[in-house]
Parts: structure tokens; C-alpha cells; sequence
């Protein structure tokens, strides 16, 4: 789950593993959230989406135990579906205690802006052998020396993390000396802050970083800052941690901490004090963002698409029966009740079509009588559905109803005002999501934006994408063009495809605002304003 911004670091995330403004897959259940625990009651105030952080209005939204950015992740890809730009790395050295997570603290602070990552060295101890815990547990063993790290391992997670894809990180437990069992899922950064002692130890993690910051403190100070963390954070005594200073802790600095201070871009003498040159800071890493931005809608809506609909695509058959359905729900005059009912129909229909694309072999079964039947068999590891809330989650009855035990994942997308963009602000997961078919949900897709954002969060949790099948009520062409073009192996069914959309890029003739007449809200009081113009989702 996300980060709750009114906990310390290491409240947020034992291991300070920081999400505060990042968004933390939550990979710990089935995602089965209703939606009135995402959504606030028809009527609420609307919240407008911002792309910066209010410093009157903490820019999330509390539900429970759940923690909702309204300040949501703008597009990291293109209309392509690929990142262009990887996430901008800051990394953070200097010696112990030195104050780098304060300096980290006053930069996010600073930086105002969303999906800004906190990741810490101290994660990344190896795991100790039981002679080397007994080393640990006597003070005799060397946590300040490049060897205590797995850089194997920290190389690979940065660089998945700068890449924009999940990954997991260890937690470590500094009074036992060893790893949690389970590990923090992370994702979603525009912005990544790594700190440790050796953050500039090693060729292959340097590379990653793009800006180097060395933070300079007094050797006094430090000394008296890792005294009082130890004996009360740790629960070390105190002549163990002034061994361990003498023995170790000091050696290292002087070999290979402080030399380390050259390869520095910024040196920040007095820690998190100094306000001059986190400032100076800040002010690249805004420049940076803003070479990093991207409107991917309004490129995707000024394209005009003159090819044929792709081979990828599946729409029902028009039969009496569908004709007579899109009649029903297109009507502006169907009550709700009938809309909800012949909608439903139309979504069991839907959801039957998506699981003939799933792969299956051949099979032999016996019958009551004796014989032999040959038939077919699902042959993948699994099936997950994700819907893209609000409107996709109505389509989640029809999937549960025809495959047993389905697992449901939830991701919450809606269009910022100011820019027309999709945002992506919340997403639940199941575990080993990657192993899995998914039957991505939506009501309507018009542009196709929201759905690639869907698309590529699917991808950076590992998911194959010829494994992902794409099931929309109702499309439009350019959607699918935009879809079939970004992820040319995703499968996409659909109960039509209509020609175009209007001035407010809603698809037309259409079905209207999907979620509004399903769910009896009143776009104009609603608190999802995307749903005016994203509902269809795009």
C-alpha cells in the first residue's frame, strides 16, 4: 500500500524504503476492494487533480487503511507505449549518521512534485553467514566495508526501479542482523533518491546515478547522532557501539567514504540545514522533470488513423441479440435499472469471447458412461482480472461468474483537468501477477490513453503482454489504433467500434458517461472528474 505522509521514514516502511509521494503496489491480497472504499459518496465535493503537491491540502485522499494520491503519475511512456526518459536517480553518500536521510527528506520537500522514491543502502546488506552473525552479535563484524553489501542485487533493483519497472526490496532487521521473509513491492518514480554509505562504491551504481551529492558533516556530530540511533533504534549498548565506531565505522570513512567525495557533483556541508544548496538542488531536478514531460493524449487525439482495424482486434458478432442490447444501453432514455441488466448481459457475452483467446490443449476426459470425450483444457499458470476503476469494476461479476477463484486486481486512472492526462493514483495487484492471463476491464475506450497507462503498468509488474486481453463494452477506432499500435501482441475485445469522437473526445454515437449512468451519479457532482472525459476511460 502507499506510503502514509504523516509517518517517518522508517514508520512508512521499516526498512526506509520511502513512498511518500510513490505509489507502492500492493501486492498483499486479491485486491478486492469495494468500490464505495475507493470512491466517495455520490454528492461529495469534487476534487480537481493537481500535478503538484498542496501545501494547504495534503493531495490524497483516506480510505480506511488505504492512502489514494490525487496528485496522481502522469504518463512515463509515449503514445509508442515505451519510456523514453528513464527516472531521474539522485544519489546520496557521506559517512554514518551524516544526515542523508534528512537532506533526502528536505529535497522531497522541496521538490513538491509526486512519485519521488526514498531508497536506502542499509536494504541491501547481504545475508550473514551464522559465523558472521556471531561476529555481528559481538560487534566484531564490518557492516562499514564495501563486502557487507550486495551490490549484485542493489544494481539490478535500481535499474529495474530507474526503468520504471516493480521491483522487490529486502528489509533488514539491524537487531537480529538478517532479512525479513517478505519484501516491500515499489513502483511508480519520477524521481529516485537512493542514500547509503557506499552509494559511490561501485562502477555499475554509479552509472545509474544521475546526480551525485555528497553530504558533509563533522565527525563529532556524527559520532553523537549514531550513539543515540544505536542504543535507541538498535538496542545496542554503548561500549559496543563505540567499538564498532573505533574499529570500523571510522577506517572506513577515512578509506573509502571520504575519497568517495570527488566524484561528488554537489558537496552539502552541515546536512539538511543547508537550505542553499538544496535549493540549487531542487532547481536542476525541476529542469530535468520538465525536459521528462509528456502529453501523450493530446498526441494520441490528434492522430488521424487511416488504416484498417488491426488483426488483433475482436468485436462480437452483431446478431439480433448484441444489436438488440447496444439499442437498450445507447438509449438515452433506459432507466437505470434496465441499463445496469441488458449492460450485464452484454459483459457475460464479452467475457465469454475473452476467454476463447486464452491458451488451452488438448484433452481426454472419461465420461459417467465410460467413454471417451476429447475437449480442450486452460494450460496457463493462471488468470487474473484487473479493472480500471471506476467503470471497469462492473465488468468484475461477469469474469467471477464464468472462472472460478479468479483473482482481481484494481487500478485507479483518472484525467488531470489542467492537462488532459490520464494519472495513474492507485493500484492493488495480486502476488505473481506475471505468471498469469490477465482480462484488463473497461466500460468505454476513446482515445486509448488510459487504458495503454493500464497496458504499461501490466508490463512493469512483469506481465507478458501477449498474455493481456483488453475487454471494452464499447470502443472507438482511434482507441484501438492507439492500443493495437503501442502493444501490437495485446488482444482486444470489444462489442463494437464506433468511428469517431467529439470536441470533449467522448466516442460517438456512444453509450454517454458509462460510470454516471451505471452507478446513478451526476457527473457534475461527482468527485472523479475524470470520468466526464475518461469514462470512457479513453
Amino acid at each position: 500500500m502507499l506510503c502514509d505522509p504523516d509517518k517517518t521514514l522508517s514508520e512508512c516502511a521499516g526498512a526506509r524504503i520511502s513512498g511518500c509521494w510513490s505509489l507502492r503496489s500492493d501486492t498483499s491480497g486479491s485486491g478486492e476492494d469495494s468500490l464505495d472504499r475507493l470512491l466517495p459518496p455520490a454528492g461529495a465535493p469534487r476534487r480537481k487533480s493537481t500535478t503538484s503537491l498542496s501545501t494547504t491540502e495534503p493531495p490524497l485522499l483516506r480510505t480506511g487503511t488505504r492512502t489514494i494520491y490525487t496528485a496522481g503519475r502522469p504518463p512515463w511512456y509515449d503514445e509508442h507505449g515505451m519510456q523514453p526518459k528513464e527516472a531521474f536517480v539522485i544519489g546520496l553518500c557521506g559517512g554514518s549518521a551524516s544526515g542523508k536521510t534528512t537532506v533526502a527528506n528536505k529535497i522531497i520537500e522541496a521538490l513538491d512534485v509526486p512519485w519521488v522514491v526514498l531508497l536506502s543502502m542499509d536494504s541491501f546488506y547481504k545475508v550473514l553467514s551464522p559465523d558472521e552473525q556471531a561476529l555481528a552479535a559481538s560487534n566484531d563484524y564490518n557492516f562499514d566495508h564495501p563486502a557487507a553489501f550486495d551490490f549484485e542485487l542493489l544494481v539490478a533493483t535500481l535499474r529495474k526501479l530507474k526503468q520504471g519497472r516493480s521491483v522487490k526490496i529486502p528489509v533488514y532487521d539491524f537487531t537480529t542482523h538478517s532479512r525479513h521473509k517478505d519484501w516491500k513491492n515499489v513502483y511508480g518514480a519520477s524521481v529516485i533518491i537512493f542514500e547509503g554509505i557506499m552509494s559511490f562504491a561501485d562502477k555499475g551504481l554509479l552509472q545509474l546515478l544521475d546526480m551525485k551529492i555528497f553530504v558533509d558533516t563533522d565527525s563529532d556530530i556524527r559520532l553523537v547522532r549514531r550513539l543515540r540511533r544505536d542504543i535507541t533504534e538498535r538496542r545496542r549498548d554503548i561500549e559496543g557501539v563505540i567499538k564498532q565506531y573505533n574499529k570500523f565505522v571510522k577506517p572506513a570513512f577515512d578509506q573509502y567514504i571520504e575519497p568517495a567525495m570527488r566524484l561528488a557533483d554537489i558537496v552539502v556541508p552541515r546536512g539538511g540545514g543547508n537550505m542553499v544548496a538544496i535549493d540549487l538542488i531542487v532547481q536542476h531536478v525541476h529542469s530535468q522533470l520538465e525536459k521528462r514531460e509528456l502529453n501523450v493524449r493530446a498526441l494520441l487525439a490528434s492522430v488521424q488513423q487511416t488504416h484498417p482495424l488491426p488483426q488483433t482486434l475482436c468485436v462480437l458478432e452483431s446478431t439480433p441479440q448484441v444489436k438488440g442490447l447496444h439499442t437498450i444501453i445507447r438509449n438515452k432514455e433506459t432507466s437505470r435499472d434496465e441499463f445496469i441488466f441488458y449492460s450485464k448481459r452484454l459483459m457475460r457475452l464479452l467475457i465469454e469471447r475473452a476467454l476463447t483467446f486464452l491458451p488451452s490443449q488438448r484433452c481426454v476426459v472419461q465420461t459417467p458412461q465410460g467413454q471417451q470425450y476429447e475437449g480442450r483444457r486452460f494450460i496457463g499458470k493462471g488468470i487474473t482480472g484487473v479493472s480500471i476503476l471506476r467503470a471497469g469494476e462492473t465488468m468484475e461479476p461477469a469474469l467471477r461468474a464464468v472462472c472460478k477463484d479468479v483473482r482481481i486486481g484494481k487500478i485507479l486512472i483518472q484525467t488531470n483537468m489542467d492537462s488532459g492526462e490520464p494519472e495513474l493514483h492507485y493500484l492493488r495487484l495480486p502476488k505473481d501477477i506475471s505468471e498469469d492471463h490477465v482480462i484488463l476491464m473497461d466500460s468505454t475506450v476513446s482515445t486509448g490513453a488510459a487504458a495503454m497507462m493500464a497496458i504499461r503498468v501490466l508490463l512493469d509488474h512483469e506481465v507478458q503482454e501477449e498474455r493481456i486481453v483488453l475487454v471494452s463494452l464499447l470502443m472507438a477506432e482511434l482507441g484501438v489504433h492507439s492500443v493495437a499500435y503501442a502493444f501490437p501482441k495485446v488482444k482486444i475485445i470489444t462489442s463494437a467500434v464506433d468511428k469517431s469522437l467529439d470536441d470533449s473526445l467522448h466516442v460517438i454515437p456512444g453509450i454517454g458517461d458509462f460510470g454516471d449512468r451505471y452507478f446513478g451519479t451526476d457527473g457534475s457532482a461527482d468527485w472523479s472528474e475524470a470520468e466526464d472525459k475518461e469514462e470512457p476511460h479513453c
